[in-house]
């Protein structure tokens, strides 16, 4: 199976494995699925620490790098056709981090692995 991390559910399969949900945890150790990571989460992780609003124990490049492969996450890039798609989803809320996760999800057919309320508002899968 294959899905999508959300920004928080990376970071806590890093650092606080205990606040996934076991299904979660679960299916993000499963070798036998592929999890992506989207650059949009890279994106948000950069911006909030450089703010100042996310502590990292080493610089936001290494933070990042180092626990793709131990995951064994792939990347997703950020496409024109992500990017564009955002326009045509509902105002559920104005995050354009998670906004910008839909559209991928929603057009690269990937569920989100997210325990995030507004997220569940759009019309994708969740894993949670």
């Amino acid at each position: 199976m294959r899905a999508l991390l959300d920004t928080h559910a990376f970071l806590w399969s890093n650092a606080d494995p205990e606040k996934l949900s076991q299904t979660a945890q679960r299916f993000i150790e499963d070798p036998a699925n592929d999890v992506f990571l989207s650059a949009v989460t890279a994106w948000e992780i950069a911006i909030k620490h450089a703010k100042g609003r996310l502590d990292l124990p080493e610089p936001v490049e290494s933070f990042v790098a180092l626990r793709i492969t131990p995951l064994g996450l792939q990347p997703l890039p950020i496409e024109v056709s992500h990017a564009l798609h955002v326009a045509e989803l509902p105002r559920l809320h104005d995050d354009p981090f998670d906004r910008l996760l839909v559209a991928q999800a929603q057009l690269e057919k990937l569920p989100i692995v997210t325990s995030d309320p507004d997220v569940r508002r759009y019309d994708v899968e969740i894993i949670w």
